[in-house]
């Protein structure tokens, strides 16, 4: 197992699907869609997941695919959002922005993996949802486990004051920076613009406007070992930056739409692939959620339980106050 590339992966398999009209203000990557059309996105987006997770399977990725039949999570196929999974086998539940978003938390999912994998605690953050501090995961911090760097790109979805309790828990070092599409407003996640793997970064520089903050994260990058990729905006908009390293039977890959894949120039892809090997899927009907596959993916780096827990009513104990929000309350 990688410490920065997963072998294991959650997965969430909606019963309906439309893109959210909650999050269409500040998501210029989603696309509304007429009402009478999600019967058949809904048939779409299940046959996608369904798709990628037996591909991913196929590799030798372990994956925990969920379904959710319920039809007001429209967004419930983007799990990396809610919450994430740390190498000291914590496990980490995110204020979520979107009222329609704050029933995917869900404690079945993290007692399915209590069964599998080794939780200390559970540090549920939601409370900063009552205070507007909003954090929305993996989607808003890009985490190198590693070297304990978490990026972030400012934006509604990543409350400076939130990325600072959960990066003092948790025991990351933010790296902060402001980001313009093509159109001048921020972008909503920075898993959009950036992905960083074992020794490979993808990052749109170029949506980094201020050269202090560029060169900080470039340093960064270069300082931990990371071979830097860099993207167009027009690659970003196609999802290129939406990617993960993850580690399969034969090694790692970096797992991308069809459409980032198609967006890349020849001489990226080669610069990818001495890193990782390329793994395109093709999610277009998820893409009109304003999300791809990095964001339909939630890696699991828990280290893995030897033995049955002795009673899954025991993970209500895990469940902690984290002490950065001791001071809201």
């Amino acid at each position: 197992m990688s410490a920065q590339a997963p072998d294991s992966v959650v997965m969430v398999r909606p019963l309906r699907f439309a893109p959210n009209a909650e999050t269409a203000a500040d998501n210029f990557f989603q696309h509304s869609v007429p009402l009478a059309a999600a019967p058949s996105l809904a048939k779409a987006a299940f046959y996608e997941v369904t798709e990628m997770a037996d591909k991913l399977a196929g590799l030798g990725v372990k994956v925990h695919l969920f379904d959710d039949p319920e039809h007001h999570r429209p967004d419930s196929v983007f799990p990396n959002n809610w919450f994430s999974t740390h190498p000291d086998g914590r496990v980490a539940l995110y204020p979520m922005f979107a009222p329609s978003r704050r029933g995917e938390r869900r404690s079945d999912i993290i007692a399915a993996l209590r069964r599998e994998f080794h939780i200390t605690a559970v540090y549920d953050y939601s409370v900063l949802e009552d205070d507007k501090m909003y954090l929305e995961g993996t989607g808003a911090m890009v985490l190198d486990h590693v070297n304990r760097i978490a990026y972030v790109a400012r934006s509604f979805r990543s409350h400076e004051q939130a990325v600072d309790i959960v990066c003092g828990d948790l025991g990351y070092r933010p790296v902060k920076f402001a980001t313009r599409d093509r159109r001048g407003a921020p972008i909503y996640h920075t898993n959009v613009m950036m992905s960083v793997g074992s020794t490979i970064a993808i990052v749109a520089l170029d949506a980094i406007p201020d050269s202090d903050e560029r060169e900080n994260v470039k340093e960064s990058l270069r300082s931990t070992g990371h071979a830097i990729i860099e993207l167009s905006l027009e690659q970003v908009e196609a999802f290129a930056g939406n990617a993960i390293e993850i580690m399969t039977g034969s090694g790692p890959r970096l797992l991308m739409s069809a459409r980032g894949y198609d967006s890349l120039r020849g001489s990226q892809r080669r610069a990818i692939g001495a890193h990782a090997e390329l793994l395109a899927i093709s999610v277009p009907t998820i893409e009109l959620a304003g999300g791809s596959v990095r964001c339909m993916v939630a890696g699991i780096h828990l280290p893995p339980r030897h033995a049955e827990p002795s009673s899954t009513n025991e993970l209500d104990s895990l469940v902690a106050q984290p002490a950065g929000t001791e001071a809201l309350r």
